[in-house]
């Protein structure tokens, strides 16, 4: 039997900021609000159970930006099947970016 990781409402509110977009950490905290020791772990355990993939960005590209390198993450196929679950179960998910002046997520 595969190990399945907890769909939280804060693993959901991740995954769902990824597929809007949202690509890095600190990216990810200023959308969400979440803190740096709930966001980065969370990621790890999206990464480590296939949700999510990641590549660290071009060390040059950051210099030139003057700021460290970026580590970037997108959602897999097996992250988006599990983002239609978190929609299902949260249906509050959808409306919690509107609430900020974005658009609300897909049904």
């Amino acid at each position: 039997m595969t190990p399945r990781m907890a769909l939280t409402y804060t693993t959901a509110l991740i995954l769902d900021v990824l597929a809007r977009g949202h690509r890095y950490g600190f990216e990810i905290m200023d959308v969400t609000g979440l803190p740096s020791g709930t966001v980065y772990p969370a990621l790890r355990r999206l990464e480590a159970f296939g949700h999510v993939a990641s590549h660290w960005e071009d060390e040059a590209g950051a210099t030139k930006e003057g700021r460290p390198a970026r580590r970037y993450y997108t959602l897999s196929g097996e992250g988006e099947t599990v983002l239609a679950t978190a929609r299902r179960r949260f249906p509050a998910l959808g409306r919690w970016d509107a609430a900020f002046g974005g658009e609300a997520s897909p049904a």
